[in-house]
């Protein structure tokens, strides 16, 4: 939150921060959706890492070529009312990561479901 944050701003912390992570060169893909308390909401997808030349037969992104990250937007200007900051004077942007969605990428894990399966020798990798 601050003067003069706007959505160019958000694109950008989201294209830093996919790439740090990630330490290559991926792709970002934008596409709009609803959260309730942002405005303009998106859906954020990165370009599918996956090493099959046939992307078809690929298990995360199922030949489409993308994968939804996470959520994200501009703070709807009635939530920071709420607050008690002018929504005239300040914006701001915010989004949301699922842990295991990064971790599935990074480390190019073939089914979310073995996140969700409680065995520790499998968490303990990363």
């Amino acid at each position: 939150i601050g003067k003069n944050v706007n959505f160019s701003e958000l694109k950008y912390t989201l294209y830093k921060f996919i790439q740090h992570i990630f330490s290559i060169n991926v792709s970002l893909r934008i596409r709009g959706s609803y959260f309730p308390f942002t405005e303009p909401s998106v859906e954020v997808d990165i370009s599918c890492i996956c090493k099959s030349k046939d992307s078809s037969n690929c298990r995360l992104c199922k030949g489409n070529g993308w994968i939804e990250i996470m959520g994200a937007g501009m703070i709807h200007p009635n939530v920071l009312n709420t607050t008690g900051i002018d929504s005239n004077k300040y914006a701001g942007f915010a989004f949301g990561i699922g842990i295991e969605r990064v971790a599935l990428l990074k480390y190019s894990i073939s089914d979310i479901r073995l996140f969700f399966e409680n065995d520790v020798r499998f968490l303990a990798q990363f």
